[in-house]
């Protein structure tokens, strides 16, 4: 046999006898251990619950700005509820950051819902300044926010970054706000897309924030 002919005969059977090693049963790369799988679903199941969390929070904003611009007979009931997310919001970050942590996020965000109501009244009753002085007090209370999420984990959350977050919810729910109350329903409906779209980016970076803080955890 030719030589050349020889050396690629060679070549190739050493390429079949390798791809019938790599497929032969009990040779297969190992998948992930049981530990490794009990993490990657506390993982999942966190940023599950940190999403449903933030779709409530953004939800029931949206139907308080509904029945607060049709003067609907269930805006007290909403706005109930709307309150009730915000401790439930503060409750799931209670296992890593702690009760004291948890009760203070609930209460800053229990503000930024009271505030927003103010900007909801104020825009209704088309009254500029008292508009003015309540979106003012509602941007601060969200700058604390963000300073609350840095203090808490500064390496995933530094400032800049959850002031920006925080800042585009509110300027986006502003917005919708606006949009519902003028009667530009598409408007308003294309407006809570965004911020949907939004805060789940949101939930995920809180999600992960919190995942590479604690490993420890998962």
């Amino acid at each position: 046999m030719h030589p050349f002919r020889s050396n690629l005969t060679r070549a190739l059977l050493g390429i079949s006898v390798l791809g019938v090693v790599l497929f032969v049963p009990g040779c297969a790369a190992p998948g992930p251990s049981s530990k490794q799988l009990a993490s990657m679903r506390q993982e999942e199941a966190l940023r599950s619950t940190m999403r449903k969390l933030w779709e409530d929070h953004i939800t029931w904003t949206r139907l308080v700005i509904v029945s607060t611009a049709a003067g609907l007979p269930d805006l007290d009931a909403t706005t109930q509820r709307l309150l009730r997310n915000q401790a439930d919001i503060g409750d799931a970050i209670k296992p890593f950051y702690g009760d004291s942590a948890g009760s203070k996020l609930t209460e800053l965000l229990r503000e930024h819902i009271v505030g927003a109501a103010g900007v909801l009244t104020a825009a209704k009753g088309k009254d500029p300044a008292a508009l003015d002085t309540a979106k003012k007090a509602w941007y601060a209370n969200g700058d604390e926010v963000a300073a609350f999420l840095t203090n808490a984990n500064p390496k995933a959350w530094p400032m800049n970054d959850s002031q920006t977050m925080m800042r585009e919810h509110l300027d986006l729910t502003m917005t919708e706000a606006v949009d519902q109350l003028q009667g530009r329903y598409p408007e308003s409906v294309a407006d809570y897309d965004k911020v949907h779209d939004a805060m789940l980016r949101m939930a995920d970076m809180l999600s992960n924030g919190i995942i590479s803080q604690f490993p420890e955890k998962f």
